[in-house]
Protein backbone atom coordinates (compact mmCIF):
# COMPACT_ATOMS: atom_id res chain seq x y z
CA UNK A 1 0.00 0.00 0.00
CA UNK A 2 1.39 3.41 -0.90
CA UNK A 3 2.21 5.84 1.91
CA UNK A 4 -0.61 8.21 0.86
CA UNK A 5 -3.17 5.40 0.72
CA UNK A 6 -1.96 4.13 4.09
CA UNK A 7 -2.34 7.59 5.68
CA UNK A 8 -5.78 7.99 4.07
CA UNK A 9 -6.84 4.55 5.29
CA UNK A 10 -5.57 5.23 8.81
CA UNK A 11 -7.33 8.60 9.01
CA UNK A 12 -10.57 7.12 7.65
CA UNK A 13 -10.47 4.34 10.24
CA UNK A 14 -9.76 6.78 13.07
CA UNK A 15 -12.50 9.19 11.96
CA UNK A 16 -15.03 7.18 13.96
CA UNK A 17 -15.04 7.86 17.73
CA UNK A 18 -15.81 4.21 18.56
CA UNK A 19 -12.79 3.07 16.57
CA UNK A 20 -10.57 5.61 18.31
CA UNK A 21 -11.80 4.24 21.64
CA UNK A 22 -11.02 0.69 20.50
CA UNK A 23 -7.48 1.80 19.65
CA UNK A 24 -7.17 3.39 23.11
CA UNK A 25 -8.39 0.20 24.82
CA UNK A 26 -6.10 -2.00 22.76
CA UNK A 27 -3.24 0.33 23.67
CA UNK A 28 -3.74 -0.81 27.27
CA UNK A 29 -3.74 -4.55 26.44
CA UNK A 30 -5.00 -7.09 23.89
CA UNK A 31 -8.72 -7.87 24.17
CA UNK A 32 -11.46 -10.09 22.79
CA UNK A 33 -14.17 -8.54 20.63
CA UNK A 34 -16.74 -9.18 23.36
CA UNK A 35 -14.69 -7.22 25.88
CA UNK A 36 -14.45 -4.31 23.46
CA UNK A 37 -18.19 -4.44 22.69
CA UNK A 38 -19.01 -4.45 26.41
CA UNK A 39 -16.64 -1.54 27.10
CA UNK A 40 -18.20 0.55 24.33
CA UNK A 41 -21.75 -0.69 24.98
CA UNK A 42 -22.08 -1.77 21.36
CA UNK A 43 -23.85 -4.82 19.94
CA UNK A 44 -21.54 -7.57 18.64
CA UNK A 45 -22.34 -6.92 14.93
CA UNK A 46 -21.42 -3.23 15.27
CA UNK A 47 -18.16 -4.10 17.03
CA UNK A 48 -17.40 -6.63 14.33
CA UNK A 49 -17.77 -3.92 11.66
CA UNK A 50 -15.48 -1.56 13.58
CA UNK A 51 -12.84 -4.27 14.06
CA UNK A 52 -13.03 -5.20 10.37
CA UNK A 53 -12.42 -1.55 9.41
CA UNK A 54 -9.48 -1.31 11.81
CA UNK A 55 -7.99 -4.56 10.45
CA UNK A 56 -8.43 -3.45 6.83
CA UNK A 57 -6.66 -0.18 7.60
CA UNK A 58 -3.76 -2.13 9.10
CA UNK A 59 -4.12 -0.72 12.61
CA UNK A 60 -5.30 -3.89 14.33
CA UNK A 61 -4.52 -7.56 13.96
CA UNK A 62 -6.15 -10.64 15.37
CA UNK A 63 -4.59 -13.75 16.79
CA UNK A 64 -5.96 -17.03 18.04
CA UNK A 65 -4.69 -18.50 21.30
CA UNK A 66 -3.41 -22.08 21.11
CA UNK A 67 -6.02 -23.30 23.60
CA UNK A 68 -9.00 -22.36 21.39
CA UNK A 69 -8.78 -21.40 17.70
CA UNK A 70 -12.33 -20.00 17.87
CA UNK A 71 -11.26 -17.21 20.23
CA UNK A 72 -9.98 -14.04 18.57
CA UNK A 73 -7.69 -11.71 20.43
CA UNK A 74 -7.23 -8.22 18.97
CA UNK A 75 -4.05 -6.20 19.33
CA UNK A 76 -2.62 -3.01 17.89
CA UNK A 77 -0.33 -3.71 14.96
CA UNK A 78 3.24 -2.60 15.69
CA UNK A 79 4.33 0.37 13.59
CA UNK A 80 0.88 0.78 12.03
CA UNK A 81 0.85 4.54 12.58
CA UNK A 82 4.42 5.26 11.46
CA UNK A 83 3.38 6.73 8.10
CA UNK A 84 0.65 8.82 9.75
CA UNK A 85 3.15 10.15 12.31
CA UNK A 86 5.60 10.99 9.51
CA UNK A 87 2.87 12.79 7.56
CA UNK A 88 1.88 14.79 10.66
CA UNK A 89 5.51 15.74 11.35
CA UNK A 90 6.06 16.76 7.71
CA UNK A 91 2.84 18.81 7.70
CA UNK A 92 3.72 20.47 11.00
CA UNK A 93 7.18 21.35 9.63
CA UNK A 94 5.55 22.88 6.53
CA UNK A 95 3.23 25.02 8.68
CA UNK A 96 6.08 26.10 10.93
CA UNK A 97 8.15 27.12 7.89
CA UNK A 98 5.21 29.08 6.49
CA UNK A 99 4.51 30.80 9.82
CA UNK A 100 8.20 31.64 10.28
CA UNK A 101 8.34 33.16 6.80
CA UNK A 102 5.16 35.14 7.50
CA UNK A 103 6.55 36.40 10.83
CA UNK A 104 9.80 37.46 9.14
CA UNK A 105 7.81 39.28 6.45
CA UNK A 106 5.71 41.18 9.02
CA UNK A 107 8.74 42.10 11.11
CA UNK A 108 10.55 43.34 7.99
CA UNK A 109 7.57 45.60 7.11
CA UNK A 110 7.53 47.09 10.62
CA UNK A 111 11.11 48.38 10.26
Amino acid sequence: MSAKRNVDSTLAALADPARRRVVELLGERPRRAGELADALKLPAPAMSRHLRALKQSGLVEETHPEFDARVRIYTLKAGAMNELKKWIADTERLWMDQLSAFKAHIEKKRK
